[in-house]
């Protein structure tokens, strides 16, 4: 018997130590509900009954859905909020899961993590959609097993793997900013079914969009072409070991210049940049026995980016070179002692080499990891789950993270969860040396250990118009963010057609790394660094529901509450520390004694989440429709009144809600599809959301080749 791929999905689902659900075996409904939100998911090579809650977004939901990039399909989940953070500009579209921004959530492809961040943020427009067959996403600290990125949750990007027939299909999309998205793959099994072979190739293009009403020329998120190709091989050497090969590829070019006016006065930025990614990885999956089964592989990625900023009289502002190494060499186990107890673990070391034109540090760094997990069934309805991982990191040194989890079945239909989880995650190199400017975005980001030499070099080319309290406190010695995560939960099968999911979560952070605004540039631009909150927390409750009514018909609605603050801050509120004893209304001129609840959050946060989405087939006419709405309350932008806390004087990007549609039609015995869809249906946009585009109407055909 030969591992499977499930091993390896079975790793990745193991991986989170704060979570647990049981598997259900009754057939209902609403355990399949297009994979729209599915809370339980049964692994074969798991004991029992033991399985790990996770969302599930499926292909089927993909293509209804519609969605083109990986952004797209994200901003539409329960406790998911898209957002271009602070400092990272309209290019780099990251989220938050829980609270924690993109930084803390690992992207996987596959089981293997992506890299190239800007400002922490992972771009997730880089990734499309084509060829993926589903994807998972677990929220909370998962660390013990991971490491360090994914302390606020994972986001596993499963492609296409299980090959029997030879097929494939070709798509074509066209809308709105000149929008183009082409899709072509295909795969096929040789020599009797031992192995398989898969490509997929997708190429897309935008116009880019502005939202911004003082740019006069130009896109506010610039215009871009993308290309990727993708391929897997699969092979069964014998009955006990198969060699699995995948490699990826993707280029994004992008060129843009914008004009902002000003009374008489024009200004004008040309910015060009040019991204390539390309990772490889080779894994030997054994199965010594039928207890024992091992995973040895080898993974490497490189990223690069090159990026030039000119003003309109030639003159060159920035030119910035980034290239990113990732070495990965792993070995995992699975081991089965009982049909009570299993064993998930592993080892292996990465090195990470950056080559950056504006690093002054060094340019390598390695780490090394090892880590355990155990599942055991106390009894029918009870089960535990322990982890333990150590890290060691080549300038911070050596971390050890445990972690633990219960769940308690009441009964066939109410299943009880708790855990609890440490976390550990060390600075990058971007956020120790990084001086990076993009006038088109509106931002410049230094690295803490840059900050007070270049802000006195700027202040003395007279760039500098303001440089705010906040940068005295930047030190160079930014410190390991560690973190203590809770969540409790229930889930309840109230009917074969309803589903009810409720999860309270709590994170206490220690030195966590936020950015901040430091200065303010002569042309009103901002300046970002990053400082270490003492003790800040976050916490929320999340609740899901699914309901099938009807047949062909599944609706599903998603909340979440959160609170993200710093303690460090009500403390100084509750002392009356200057500058946090006071509040200021800029308008009025008015100011007042603070107090702790004047006190909004940590930056970029919304209080409240909610989403509606409405799904339906009537398979007899091969016919599909779709609409969901998403909700997000205000979120604050920046500390206007430079008190040093959100109050709500301050500045806020509004809260608002978002519309989407699609329609499809199966045509020729399903060889043909024609589908709309409708993005933003009212057209609502916000210039400090750069991110996010106005209405998008798309136009599309695709055609399925069948053996």
């Amino acid at each position: 018997m030969y591992i499977r791929k499930d091993f390896y999905t079975s790793i990745i689902l193991l991986c989170v130590g704060h979570q647990w659900a049981m598997a259900q075996t009754d057939t209902s409904r609403a355990k399949d509900l297009r994979g729209v939100e599915v809370k339980a998911v049964r692994l074969e090579t798991l004991t029992s009954k033991a399985a790990m809650p996770v969302t599930i977004i499926n292909r089927k939901t993909l293509e209804m859905m519609g969605s083109r990039r990986l952004d797209e399909v994200m901003r539409e989940q329960t406790g998911v909020n898209i957002v271009n953070d602070i400092a990272a500009g309209s290019r780099a579209i990251g989220m938050q899961m829980q609270g924690f921004s993109s930084d803390y959530i690992l992207i996987l492809i596959d089981g293997q993590p992506m890299i190239g961040r800007n400002a922490g943020n992972f771009d997730l427009s880089r990734i499309t959609v084509s060829d993926i067959e589903r994807i998972e996403i677990v929220k909370g600290a998962s660390s013990s097993l991971f490491g360090s990125e994914a302390l606020g949750g994972v986001v596993n990007i499963i492609t296409r793997q299980k090959v029997t027939a030879t097929q494939g299909q070709a798509i074509l999309r066209y809308g709105s900013q000149n929008t183009q998205d082409a899709t072509l793959e295909g795969e096929m099994p040789f020599a009797k079914e031992k192995g398989s072979v898969s490509l997929s190739g997708n190429y897309y293009h935008t116009d880019g969009y502005n939202v911004n009403s003082y740019l006069s020329r130009g896109a506010t998120a610039p215009p871009y072409d993308s290309y990727s190709l993708q391929s897997r091989l699969r092979y069964r050497l014998n009955n006990t070991h198969q060699l699995l090969l995948s490699g990826r590829w993707a280029l994004r070019n992008s060129e843009n210049e914008s004009v902002y006016s000003s009374g008489q006065t024009e200004n004008s930025t040309k910015d060009v940049l040019r991204e390539s990614d390309v990772n490889a990885s080779v894994v030997l999956q054994s199965s010594v026995n039928k207890r024992f089964r091992l995973n040895t592989q080898y993974y490497l990625t490189r990223y690069s980016s090159s990026q030039d900023v000119s003003t309109g009289k030639q003159v060159a502002l920035k030119a910035n070179d980034f290239t990113q190494y990732f070495h990965r060499l792993e070995e995992q186990f699975l081991y089965t002692s009982s049909e009570r107890l299993s064993f998930t673990g592993g080892a292996g070391a990465n090195l990470e080499r950056m080559n950056d034109t504006e690093f002054h540090g060094g340019n390598d760094l390695w780490s090394g990891y090892a880590y355990v997990q155990g599942d055991w069934k106390l009894l029918s309805k009870l089960m535990m789950r322990i982890g333990l991982r150590y890290d060691h990191n080549g300038f911070y040194g050596g971390r050890l993270n445990p972690s633990a989890g219960i769940s308690y079945s009441v009964s066939e239909k109410v299943l009880l969860k708790a855990a609890v989880g440490t976390g550990y995650k060390t600075p990058d190199f971007k956020k120790r040396y990084q001086v990076f400017t993009n006038p088109q975005a509106g931002y410049t980001v230094l690295g803490v250990e840059e900050v007070a030499g270049t802000l006195a070099e700027m202040q003395a080319a007279g760039l500098i118009s303001e440089i705010r309290p906040v940068a005295r406190n930047i030190s160079a010695a930014l410190q390991p963010e560690t973190s203590v995560s809770y969540n409790a939960g229930v889930s309840v099968q109230a009917h074969t057609a309803v589903k009810l999911d409720l999860n309270a979560f709590y994170n206490s952070l220690h030195n966590f790394i936020n950015t901040v605004q430091v200065a303010t540039r002569t042309n009103y631009q901002p300046v970002y660094s990053y400082v270490n909150l003492d003790r800040s927390y976050t916490a929320g409750v999340e609740a899901g529901v699914i309901v099938s009514p009807l047949a062909g018909l599944d609706i599903s609605a998603g909340y979440q509450l959160l609170y993200a603050k710093d303690r460090g801050v009500m403390d100084s509120i509750r002392s009356g520390k200057y500058p946090y004893n006071k509040v200021r209304n800029s308008n009025t001129g008015e100011t007042n004694t603070s107090s702790v609840s004047d006190y909004i959050g940590l930056e970029n946060r919304s209080r409240h989440m909610a989403n509606l989405r409405v799904f339906y087939e009537y398979a007899p006419w091969g016919v599909s429709a779709t609409c969901r709405v998403t909700y997000r309350s205000k979120a604050g932008y920046d500390d206007a009144n430079n008190n040093r806390f959100l109050d709500r004087y301050d500045t806020f990007i509004a809260g608002y809600a978002m519309l989407y549609a699609s329609l499809e039609k199966k045509l020729c015995k399903d060889h043909l599809s024609v589908q709309i869809t409708a993005d933003n249906v009212t057209n609502y946009t916000d210039m400090l959301m750069p991110g996010q585009p106005g209405r998008i109407l798309m136009a599309g055909l695709k055609w399925r080749f069948f053996k």
